[in-house]
């Protein structure tokens, strides 16, 4: 559609135009020939291009047009809009600008133009506009409205999302206003359990639609939420029923403003209630507790394993193997990983917590148990023994073999005395590893690093043979 700005049409003409324009020489025509557009072209009669300006840089190929038809240059879309402008330039109608796409040599250059007949002579002078600045203007205003279309179109397909889950929840649920504790939407659900019609729990207090005595632990609930995201729910009660309700709430921020999600269940059974002290045992608990799935991969754990394992919040261990702080790597949890499939429960472990880069790590005791059929999952309960050991009494049997070894000292030579050591350390060893593995030799040899054959043959050397096959029965 041809636009009529920056034509003649409607405007004002000059008061004294022939005072003003009377002395106008060649020279300032074309300076304002040149001045009034990116590209003039001048035309004869029959619209042959005659003579043209134009800045080399943006129209490198501008000088080739002359002596061309003014309609070869530009494109075939354009060439009925170059014939109107020619056959009106010839009547002396007045024009309007128009935009023609101009067939450079590198590519199509829109431009607008108006023809204006030069005074008496029928030779005339098309004036353009380069638009290709404007195009470029008009295709990133084009993208960006697209773009703004399609994330409201995307917004509005996740807030009826949110709507019909938010309406079709069975739990009641609320939007609240952190600081006045007024209700900023409420579901189906919500209305239902304060007997309410709908629509009319919005801008209505939070706090008045539960009993008098509720009220100050409820206000002092809600803004320990908002500091701390791990609050357990607490049980209210609501003014128009007898059954009490549990109610969780979690803060979020929105245009700069602090609301609160609460969500309410039903009355609370004896199960749920007793579920809930447990979880508040466990958390108090001073013993280390920790809960992993099938693979081991912890996903809760009380403070007291938060510190045992020097770490800043049970955040940072969600989702990491327990083998990273307890066991020695590749024994100890896989011992008591057989233990479990075998027996679902496994009583008074010994080892440690921190074994890594040297260090032997602290000295514990584990318990632990295997729950659930279709998703498994292990608790453990660990508890330092490190004070335990360091006040238990030295036992005697080990002086007295330490004893009887230095008394060899003027009997025997050095290199005998150490061989005697050495089989006194091993038969230690083996008794250890097996009192250890509960007489399991298969397990015994993985933690001495022995093969089992290599192992029973230490076994009958030591005379220990008869003794392991009377613990195995």
């Amino acid at each position: 559609m041809p636009s009529r700005n920056n034509s003649i049409e409607g405007k004002l003409p000059f008061a004294s135009a022939r005072t003003h324009f009377e002395v106008l020489g060649p020279d300032a025509a074309a300076t304002l020939a040149m001045v009034a557009g990116d590209l003039a072209l001048v035309l004869d009669e029959a619209g042959r291009i005659v003579d043209v300006t134009a800045n080399p840089r943006e129209f490198p190929d501008a000088q080739q047009w002359i002596g061309r038809e003014w309609l070869d240059t530009v494109s075939v879309e354009s060439r009925a809009k170059v014939m109107e402008m020619l056959a009106n330039a010839r009547k002396g109608v007045t024009q309007h600008w128009r935009q023609v796409n101009h067939i450079t040599n590198e590519g199509e250059v829109p431009l607008r133009f108006v023809v204006v007949r030069l005074g008496e002579s029928t030779n005339a002078i098309a004036i353009g506009r380069d638009m290709r600045d404007a195009a470029a203007l008009q295709q990133r205003v084009l993208q960006a409205q697209q773009s703004l279309e399609r994330d409201y179109l995307r917004l509005r397909q996740l807030e009826a999302r949110y709507r019909m889950l938010f309406d079709q929840s069975a739990d009641p649920v609320l939007i609240v206003d952190a600081e006045a504790f007024r209700i900023r939407e409420a579901n189906r659900a919500a209305h239902q359990l304060f007997q309410a019609r709908n629509g009319t729990l919005q801008g209505a207090k939070l706090t008045a639609l539960f009993s008098r005595p509720a009220r100050e632990h409820l206000i002092a609930f809600l803004g320990s939420t908002l500091v701390s995201p791990g609050v357990l729910p607490i049980e209210v009660q609501p003014n128009n029923s007898a059954d009490a309700v549990m109610l969780s709430a979690s803060g979020f921020r929105e245009r700069g403003g602090q609301f609160l999600l609460i969500r309410l269940s039903g009355a609370a059974s004896a199960a749920e209630h007793a579920s809930g002290e447990v979880m508040r045992v466990i958390e108090a608990m001073p013993d280390a507790f920790v809960l992993t799935d099938a693979r081991m991969l912890i996903q809760a754990a009380n403070p007291a394993f938060v510190e045992l394992v020097s770490a800043a919040t049970v955040d940072q261990l969600r989702g990491r193997p327990l083998a990273d702080f307890v066991g020695r790597p590749g024994i100890d949890l896989d011992l008591i990983d057989g233990q479990l499939a075998k027996h679902d429960i496994a009583r008074n472990v010994s080892t440690v917590v921190g074994a890594r880069d040297g260090f032997d790590g602290e000295p514990v005791e584990l318990s632990a148990v295997k729950t659930g059929d279709d998703q498994t999952h292990y608790g453990f309960v660990i508890r330092p023994i490190g004070r335990r050991l360091r006040d238990l009494p030295v036992t005697a049997d080990a002086p007295r073999s330490v004893e009887q070894l230095t008394d060899l000292v003027g009997r025997m030579s050095l290199r005998d005395i150490v061989r005697e050591s050495t089989d006194l350390i091993e038969r230690l060893c083996i008794e250890a590893a097996l009192e250890y593995t509960s007489n399991n030799r298969a397990s015994a040899a993985e933690i001495l690093g022995l093969s089992r054959q290599s192992l029973y043959s230490k076994l009958h050397r030591y005379g220990l043979g008869n003794l392991v096959d009377s613990l195995d029965e």
